[in-house]
């Protein structure tokens, strides 16, 4: 009997699951087997590392106790050893002190001995004052009777004849070192005087400001004249200058006190008679040109000057008074080159004096400044220098040493003397000015013969190159009013009737004395 296909194939299904649920069982418990197998083993290898874990920590710690004990024996040695070492460097130290102390102890005793001896012997010494004190008193006593004199007025009689005695030698050896003194600087002086001119490079020949104008014929001077004389008034007023136009062939003179315009003018002449065109439009324009080529030579020859003197820091307008001072003569000595002339001597004596070269140079210089302004200001050149000096910041030595160059106040600074001394030197040596020696003497007893003229004038000297006359008025016969009119007077006559370059100092000097005799 055939079984239905579901029933085998279910009982196929039952049978495959009890047979996969046994094989399943066995398969689990197998696992189970090796898994208890591998734990079992597993335990014994761990139980195996801990027991060779703790070997080897007791060893290990075995091992550190030991070096333990050692370091502690050893550091236990060494504290032990520095122990002793302190202890005998402590032993020492005691030692030494109660030594020292033995020693202080003795020396205390020693000072102790000699401060009792020294009492004693201060004892002896101030006994023996007390008797000399008045042994000493006893022999003032007998010295007292004996002179007749007291003890202050022996003491001031003695201190009498020493005075004297010291004041007589003080006169004769002060004598002796102002003779000495004055041989020495004599010699010394003339030394350095002597030295210093050697030394001086500057050309001897000086120039004079030319002021006669060359034409080319007498032609030209109807021309420079023009119509009804438009020209040549055109020309005096644009200049500042008289043009005397003579019988002179071939040539017109230019009059000016001041040598800046007289130059200015000569440049124009000699411009317009190159040019041939000459009418008033034009003499104003070559005016023009002909001063601005003056100030910028004026200004090139106060550069120029400054740098050869080696001066530094000077005042724009004071190089350009410098400049100026080409323009400018003085007893037909060019007063530029004179200036420098000064400058360099005044720098050479104060370099063998030992003192500051450049602040000389700078005041032999700038000495005579006021002559590039004494055509337009009142006044002497000195006294126009020393207030531009003033002006332009100059220091207190170079003005004092500007202020004194011609003893117009005392001199009080070695800077002024030097200053005069160069400017004396550069005056008077040969070729240094042109006028004659007979002009000069004539021009001098003429100022005093002027002078003596007034009544009242006792006697009048000509000094400081005829730059200055002195008078000398009875003063019986000219009181102190009357000699300030006596001495405009005297101006005004030399003024008229002298004729001399730069200005003269008059000073009026009156003197009352009282003589008596004792019979």
């Amino acid at each position: 009997m055939t079984l239905p296909l579901w029933i085998v194939v279910l009982v196929v299904l039952i049978v495959s699951a009890i047979v996969g649920f046994v094989t399943f069982n066995m398969g689990v418990s197998h696992r189970r087997k090796e898994a208890e197998a591998k734990i079992g083993s597993a335990e014994e290898e761990a139980v195996r590392i801990i027991n060779d874990a703790i070997k080897s920590a007791e060893q290990k710690r075995k091992e550190t106790l030991l070096e333990a004990k050692d370091e502690i024996y050893k550091m236990k040695a060494e504290g032990e050893k520095e122990l002793k070492e302190r202890r005998g460097e402590v032993s020492r130290q005691e030692r030494r002190l109660n030594q020292k102390e033995e020693n202080l102890d003795k020396k205390t005793d020693a000072l102790e001995k000699k401060e009792a001896d020294i009492k004693q012997k201060e004892l002896l010494v101030s006994a023996r004052l007390d008797e000399i004190e008045q042994m000493k008193q006893r022999q003032l006593e007998k010295l007292e009777t004996i002179s007749g004199l007291s003890q202050d007025a022996a003491k001031a009689l003695i201190l009498q004849r020493l005075d004297e005695q010291l004041t007589h030698e003080k006169a004769v050896k002060i004598t002796a070192y102002e003779d000495q003194l004055k041989e020495d600087s004599e010699e010394l002086a003339r030394n350095l005087l002597t030295q210093t001119i050697a030394r001086c490079a500057v050309d001897h020949s000086a120039d004079a400001v030319v002021s006669v104008v060359p034409l080319p014929s007498d032609e030209m001077k109807g021309r420079i004249i023009g119509r009804e004389g438009r020209n040549i008034r055109a020309l005096e007023t644009a200049t500042g200058v008289d043009l005397i136009i003579d019988d002179t062939p071939e040539a017109i003179t230019i009059s000016s006190f001041d040598p800046v315009r007289r130059e200015v003018a000569r440049q124009t002449l000699e411009k317009l008679i190159s040019d041939g065109r000459i009418h008033p439009a034009r003499i104003e324009e070559t005016v023009e040109k002909a001063k601005k080529d003056v100030e910028i030579t004026i200004k090139k020859e106060g550069e120029r000057a400054v740098m050869e003197a080696g001066i530094h820091g000077l005042h724009p307008e004071l190089v350009k008074l410098i400049g100026r001072l080409k323009y400018r003569t003085s007893y037909g000595q060019n007063v530029l080159k004179h200036s420098l002339e000064v400058s360099y001597l005044s720098g050479l004596i104060a370099g063998e004096l030992g003192m500051d070269v450049a602040q000389a140079k700078r005041a032999g210089l700038l000495h005579d400044i006021g002559k590039g302004l004494d055509h337009e200001y009142e006044g002497t050149h000195v006294s126009i220098g020393v207030e531009v000096a003033k002006k332009y910041k100059e220091s207190p030595a170079v003005i004092h040493a500007i202020q004194a160059h011609h003893n117009d106040v005392e001199p009080q600074t070695p800077l002024a003397f030097i200053v005069m001394a160069a400017d004396a030197i550069s005056a008077a040596r040969p070729g240094a000015r042109r006028e004659n020696l007979e002009n000069y003497i004539k021009r001098l007893e003429k100022l005093e013969e002027i002078s003596n003229s007034f009544a009242g004038v006792e006697n009048s000297y000509a000094v400081q190159a005829g730059r200055e006359v002195r008078i000398m008025v009875k003063p019986e016969a000219v009181n102190d009013d009357q000699i300030v009119i006596l001495a405009r007077d005297i101006v005004a006559k030399i003024e008229n009737e002298l004729d001399y370059p730069g200005q003269i100092k008059v000073n009026v000097i009156r003197e009352s004395r009282a003589v008596d005799y004792a019979k």
